[in-house]
């Protein structure tokens, strides 16, 4: 006989504290962390425990009995079941401010150097619309909604073309409408839905790894630009060229129609080939008069208002005369490298992707740039006195490593080569307050800005600025 799962306990009338990790609400019971979605500072809620851990415990709102005055009707009928804005629930400016305390707790807990006062976060210039690239996924497993769950079995479409739901890999919540990127992309992904539901084409089953059709990818750019690729699990150049000529004569506007047959059981875009059908392989963005060309796997900083406002503070930050040489570590497509070139004597770009490193040096060649060079390979393995020697040593370093942060291997290599400044931009400012902690001994932190690229959600940027102790 299968054990009888034990019932959970319920909380009543617990007052909700803070805004804490992932983006999850904070609350004590018991001398317990609780943490709970969708709530906010402020709510006093039932909550039911959902998981039991050591030192925390997770929890679900049952009800709520008080508002808090920081909240805001969220706008997208998908709230609490998708799980792209988990914030959107909260008013904007204070979405902004526990931005603002995550950056300092993690600079200040985690860290174990003297830091001046942040500067106030810049807030983003649009927080509805600000993405340039989505990613949807076509599913025979689409997640069933209560509305859902009351249609009678037979008359059910098990279709969907949405995000997958949070924690599951085979369920995916079909979206009406998304209020990340701007339109025509609502208009895209519901016509290609329809269409392809009135063709009857299957949708992907990640579970059996049957059907036909698996992700649509749509980037934008300020410029106008517009691109569209359909990946499907198999060729069929019938139903291929069937779906794109629809898109083509449905939306004119788009630059760039691609397709990709992806035969794997996974989804990474880098690791198939992507074949065009009409327009450009690529879309440009312009940031300056600068332009970058973007194809399907390129990236980019996905809000390209706020990237350009990120871009200014770490310019800025490189107190840049014309005269300096500046090794940009962890280059990606070259977009900073680029952006401060004009500034620049030299720009050394190191990137660990290959083709992010040619993308680079087809972005310095369209903006003419002759003091611009990158390379590609694992910077804990590049970044060595043979390489400086090669190059020059730097003046000033710019880093934008990972989530991970820089390898402690990379910083041990600051410390030795010494440029005079070093600016350091963070998705993570855990990471980042980890490795600052291991330059302390040669740098002090003289400016901290963070900044928000993402609205609605807890993600949150930092730009550091270390200056060599005399």
């Amino acid at each position: 006989m299968p054990k009888k799962r034990r019932e959970q306990p319920v909380y009543t009338n617990v007052e909700i504290t803070d805004a804490g990790a992932e983006g999850k609400a904070v609350a004590r019971v018991n001398d317990q962390v609780v943490f709970i979605p969708f709530a906010a500072p402020g709510d006093v809620v039932d909550i039911q425990v959902t998981k039991k851990r050591r030192s925390y415990l997770k929890g679900k709102i049952l009800e709520i009995h008080t508002y808090s005055d920081k909240r805001t009707e969220p706008r997208c009928e998908h709230f609490g079941t998708c799980g792209g804005c988990k914030w959107q629930h909260l008013k904007y400016e204070e979405q902004l401010r526990f931005k603002q305390k995550q950056v300092k707790d993690n600079l200040s807990r985690i860290g174990k150097f003297e830091m001046p006062e942040l500067h106030p976060i810049l807030p983003s210039e649009n927080i509805y619309f600000y993405r340039n690239k989505l990613e949807f996924t076509f599913s025979g497993r689409r997640w069933l909604t209560e509305y859902s769950k009351e249609i009678d079995f037979a008359d059910r479409n098990m279709n969907g073309l949405g995000f997958y739901m949070p924690g599951m890999f085979d369920r995916v919540l079909d979206i009406n409408n998304c209020y990340l990127q701007e339109e025509p992309s609502n208009s895209i992904r519901l016509a290609v839905k329809d269409y392809t539901q009135q063709l009857g084409l299957e949708y992907y089953d990640v579970k059996n790894h049957t059907g036909f059709l698996r992700n649509l990818l749509i980037r934008s750019s300020t410029t106008g630009d517009l691109m569209v690729v359909l990946v499907v699990k198999y060729e069929d150049h019938g139903k291929i060229n069937e779906v794109l000529q629809f898109i083509a004569d449905k939306f004119p506007q788009i630059t760039s129609l691609m397709y990709a047959v992806n035969t794997g059981v996974n989804d990474v875009f880098a690791n198939f080939e992507i074949k065009l059908f009409k327009g450009n392989p690529y879309i440009e963005e312009e940031m300056e008069g600068l332009r970058f060309r973007i194809g399907p796997v390129s990236f980019y900083q996905t809000n390209s208002h706020q990237a350009y406002q990120l871009y200014k503070v770490a310019r800025d930050y490189a107190g840049l005369t014309g005269n300096e040489v500046v090794y940009d570590l962890y280059t990606g497509t070259g977009t900073i490298a680029n952006f401060v070139a004009s500034r620049s004597k030299k720009v050394v770009g190191i990137e660990y992707v290959e083709s992010a490193v040619e993308d680079a040096r087809v972005n310095s060649e369209l903006n003419g740039l002759d003091n611009t060079s990158y390379f590609a390979g694992d910077i804990a393995r590049v970044l060595d006195e043979d390489f400086v020697n090669d190059n020059g040593k730097p003046d000033v370093v710019i880093t934008d490593p990972p989530r991970a942060g820089m390898h402690q291997t990379v910083v041990e290599q600051l410390l030795k080569i010494a440029p005079e400044r070093i600016v350091y931009i963070s998705c993570n400012p855990a990471t980042q307050a980890r490795d600052v902690t291991l330059l302390d001994e040669m740098y002090a932190v003289e400016e901290i800005q963070p900044v928000d690229m993402f609205p609605h959600t807890h993600h949150v940027e930092n730009v550091i600025k270390l200056v060599k102790r005399k």
